[in-house]
């Protein structure tokens, strides 16, 4: 153990220098720290390449069309001035003081039923759009909206891994889905305060342009209505949030087919395309091209870095560390138990998902061990993996290149802000949820 805690620390701090310090492709620093990692538990060259490459291929198969799909929606949103009605009628509801907490308050709404990346990568172009509109730092906005996307994807079902966990461990997703809820509104609450504090230390990073300078002459011509501006982001949203819900609460009826296969993320986001599309083409139809393939452009740089941050984590998950969570003292650690196990799988290799269903799996047959057998003892528990799986969002974990790309964000800011938000949304979680076990 104490030599795969050595060779990790090495290759985040190999990961964070190279990145920080010498300005190297994340995708490049990734892949070293994950061959690091294997040179240093003393696995075969061969098992390494293949691991690394059959993990590089799983990510792109993963989330890559959903990537292409999200940067071209948020390149026709933007381009048909969409973002900007938008954020005018935000902020005409909340006022400009308020965009911050609409920005965590959107998050943790449009969260509860689509996935953290896909609904960071559909609203980002809102957060643009704010961020040009009010002055406001896009640190802030991106930490804001990213936290609250996060806090109901690692802690409220029907998101996979903790819907797998309850499941593992004979949860009641009903219960489950109110206690979530309870959980994951003052974890929300805290990731924003922190992004405001943070904020004022730094705001010295600044907003880049999404789109070339060189089209902003012939763009502008014509706004659409604010229906039009809200419906690409508002069919997609409904369209996955449906399916989620169907599949989830109406296992017993008989659906269409046709309805389960809108509602595929990929298949929603291009719906949304073609709304969107409908309002760029009232502009300088031209430049249409020029988008599309500024946003392939883009979309495969965001693919190389969460592959990249794939390739560590399936390297880490190669080296077998969930093995060494066993020989912890669980008699004396009760609620907290899962919590750390959590922690150190997410930490480790990136995925809150796979950290949540891999801790299920570790503790289901310590359950009684720990005191957690009876009552709401299981849901305290599955809740626990949930709060660590927040722990903490750093550079192997693809949804913190989502973030720090679609934002336009550097490394060292989004870790200074955005990876400390998500360890004090971990510790909050951990703490309300170590109360209400107190309660029952």
């Amino acid at each position: 153990m104490i030599q795969l805690m050595i060779v990790f620390i090495v290759a985040i701090a190999l990961l964070v220098l190279l990145t920080v310090q010498y300005r190297w492709p994340p995708f490049i620093a990734l892949c070293l720290a994950a061959v690091v990692v294997g040179i240093g538990m003393q696995m075969p060259i061969e098992t390494m390449i293949v691991t690394i490459k059959t993990s590089l291929g799983n990510t792109v198969q993963s989330i890559g069309l959903l990537i292409v799909l999200g940067t071209i929606l948020g390149g026709l949103l933007e381009y048909s001035q969409a973002t900007t009605v938008m954020a005018n009628v935000i902020l005409k509801w909340i006022g400009e003081r308020r965009a911050t907490l609409a920005m965590s308050l959107t998050g943790f709404l449009v969260g509860l039923p689509i996935f953290c990346d896909s609904g960071y990568i559909v609203l980002s172009g809102i957060n643009q759009s704010l961020a040009r509109k009010t002055g406001m730092p896009m640190l802030v906005l991106a930490v804001c909206l990213s936290t609250g996307l996060l806090a109901v994807h690692a802690l409220v079902p029907p998101h996979p891994g903790i819907t797998a966990a309850a499941v593992a461990l004979k949860v009641d997703l009903g219960n489950l889905l109110w206690m979530g809820i309870l959980v994951a509104i003052p974890t929300m609450f805290v990731a924003y305060f922190w992004g405001r504090y943070a904020a004022k230390k730094w705001d010295d990073v600044a907003l880049k342009q999404q789109v070339p300078d060189t089209l902003s002459t012939e763009m502008k011509q014509s706004y659409p209505s604010a229906f039009m501006a809200f419906l690409p982001i508002i069919v997609p949203i409904l369209l996955i949030a449906g399916r989620s819900i169907l599949l989830t609460y109406g296992k017993n009826i008989q659906l269409p087919t046709f309805i389960i296969w809108l509602g595929t993320p990929e298949v929603a986001l291009f719906v949304g395309i073609l709304l969107a599309l409908y309002s760029a083409l009232q502009n300088n139809k031209a430049n249409i091209p020029v988008i599309l393939q500024t946003a392939v452009e883009k979309a495969a740089g965001i693919i190389l870095i969460t592959a990249g941050g794939g390739a560590f984590g399936a390297i880490l998950a190669a080296a077998n560390i969930h093995q060494y969570a066993t020989i912890l003292p669980m008699q004396q650690m009760g609620i907290f138990f899962p919590f750390l196990i959590a922690v150190l799988l997410k930490t480790a290799q990136g995925s809150t998902t796979v950290a949540v269903i891999t801790a299920a799996s570790i503790v289901l047959p310590f359950l009684n061990v720990l005191g957690l057998s009876t009552g709401n003892g299981p849901a305290f528990a599955v809740l626990a993996m949930g709060a660590g799986s927040l722990i903490v969002s750093h550079p192997n974990d693809s949804y913190f290149w989502v973030v720090t790309k679609f934002s336009s964000l550097e490394m060292k800011p989004m870790l200074r802000v955005y990876t400390i938000a998500t360890l004090w949304m971990g510790l909050t979680a951990m703490g309300i949820i170590f109360l209400l076990s107190l309660m029952q």
